[in-house]
């Protein structure tokens, strides 16, 4: 595709080089530039594309798309034409839907954003149209997938070149509809500027990122941007038990709706039964048996059948589907061993949602112990870490505070901050091992017969990044070890 065309509708745009190149790619990572390419230099939070365009020249790039005026000297220099705009991250977005030819808008893209819930309605509407019959994409947490086929990710949600790519591979292999995460940081940064949503839902939203957002009306205010972007055709589905719900859909164009287990809403959730094997809901009058348990599940599996029947799917099929269907991957997902111990790993990396798990799991445990195996990651919201010491030490009978991913952070300052959260109680029940591996499997060797022990924090992630070395790391790998 010629350049010129790639930046029709970019406003601000200042060239100097010939336009009528032929693109072979698009790029924002260097390291993917190869020849005939147009290179965009985004400054990032740790390092800046723009130290990297002699990098991306001598890998073929043709072009490059700045920012910084101190540049321009450097790319007239190497031969490339330049073109500069005033903000490269924002006019990322656009440059890729024009060179992947706006492949959003072939399909049906669903957006996912909230605090909690994300990864499992997005993956369990996936899997529900899979088993509907339909070629489907998924953009989560835990991997991208199209039509069956993997691809693994890096962040909840991609970059807008990458998103572009993965959506223009799903179109052109037939793909109907497509279900995204889309994360407040993806929102703020303008990564899913562009791409035309027939739909968004809301989970919640509760304390998290606010080292990034620095206040939670910030934080809200960039999950908003999602359903401000949507058209009249779109809908726009809320959990209206979330009292920050109606904030969200104050200034869209779509058409509300509402699910709920205790107000006024379009699609009902009740719980019937609860159980370690699974709860019996009510969904909208009927009742359904599900391999999911926490009450907050039977939110999230509303929100996947409310947005199933939104997008045309017949009631019956769709409540067939669901009680096929398993949890997903690291969310309240359960090992059962000898002694009748049962382990169960989440990602719970946040105070709401570890309260949730724990909640949960307090009100199934019978007389049974409950452990709970837990931290917080380094380089991230320090002020949550004695709340989460607090609400384990609340719930657990016993907590083992751990390290989480300490990524550039001392592990142990880590676990110093949680402590600070817990009283002479709390303390007297927790122990502290900063060795994660050590920790998992003195909380399996030291548990009662009957145990419940939840392992929370990563979830489905195998690996664990300790100053700054990414290593492979599997909670459910040493859960099953120790109860061998």
């Amino acid at each position: 595709m010629r350049l010129d065309y790639i930046l029709k509708g970019i406003p601000d745009v200042r060239t100097e080089g010939p336009l009528d190149l032929e693109i072979s790619d698009i790029t924002q990572d260097s390291r993917q530039c190869r020849p005939g390419c147009l290179f965009i230099a985004i400054p990032g939070f740790d390092c800046d594309g723009h130290a990297y365009i002699e990098k991306a020249a001598a890998a073929g790039a043709a072009a490059v798309v700045f920012q910084r005026a101190e540049a321009e000297e450097r790319i007239r220099a190497l031969g490339l034409t330049a073109v500069r705009v005033e903000d490269s991250r924002a006019a990322a977005a656009a440059l890729a839907g024009n060179f992947f030819s706006h492949p959003s808008r072939s399909l049906y893209l669903v957006g996912v954003t909230g605090t909690n819930g994300k990864t499992t309605i997005a993956t369990l509407l996936y899997r529900l149209f899979t088993s509907l019959g339909y070629c489907c994409g998924l953009l989560s947490t835990i991997a991208n997938y199209i039509c069956g086929e993997r691809f693994e990710t890096t962040n909840t949600t991609q970059d807008p070149v990458t998103l572009n790519r993965l959506m223009r591979m799903m179109a052109d292999r037939g793909c109907q509809y497509c279900f995204m995460e889309v994360s407040s940081h993806a929102l703020h940064q303008g990564r899913v500027n562009g791409l035309s949503f027939r739909g968004a839902i809301f989970t919640n939203i509760t304390h998290d990122h606010l080292d990034y957002h620095k206040t939670f009306s910030e934080y809200i205010r960039c999950k908003k941007i999602l359903f401000d972007s949507l058209g009249k055709e779109a809908f726009a589905l809320i959990n209206s038990d979330d009292r920050n719900a109606s904030v969200m859909v104050q200034n869209t164009a779509a058409r509300v709706f509402r699910y709920s287990e205790g107000s006024m809403a379009e699609f009902k959730v009740r719980i019937v039964e609860r159980s370690l094997e699974g709860y019996l809901l009510s969904l909208d009058g009927t009742e359904v048996w599900t391999r999911f348990i926490g009450d907050y599940n039977a939110h999230n599996i509303c929100a996947v059948y409310a947005a199933a029947v939104l997008l045309g799917a017949e009631k019956e099929e769709v409540l067939r589907a669901i009680s096929a269907m398993g949890p997903v991957p690291g969310r309240m997902e359960y090992i059962r061993g000898h002694r009748g111990i049962t382990a169960v790993v989440d990602y719970a990396h946040t105070p709401d949602a570890l309260e949730n798990v724990l909640k949960t799991l307090l009100g199934l445990k019978g007389n049974s112990q409950l452990t709970a195996v837990f931290g917080c990651g380094g380089n991230r919201d320090r002020t949550k870490r004695p709340e989460m010491a607090a609400i384990g030490a609340r719930y657990a009978d016993r907590v083992i505070i751990t390290s989480d991913n300490p990524r550039f952070e001392d592990p142990e300052a880590i676990i110093e901050d949680m402590r600070q959260g817990l009283d002479a109680e709390g303390l007297a029940r927790t122990l502290f091992i900063t060795d994660r591996r050590e920790a998992i499997r003195t909380a399996v060797l030291t548990a009662p017969d009957g145990a419940i022990i939840l392992v929370a924090g990563k979830g489905h992630e195998d690996y664990q990044i300790v100053n700054g070395v990414k290593s492979h790391f599997d909670d459910k790998e040493i859960i099953k070890e120790a109860l061998l």
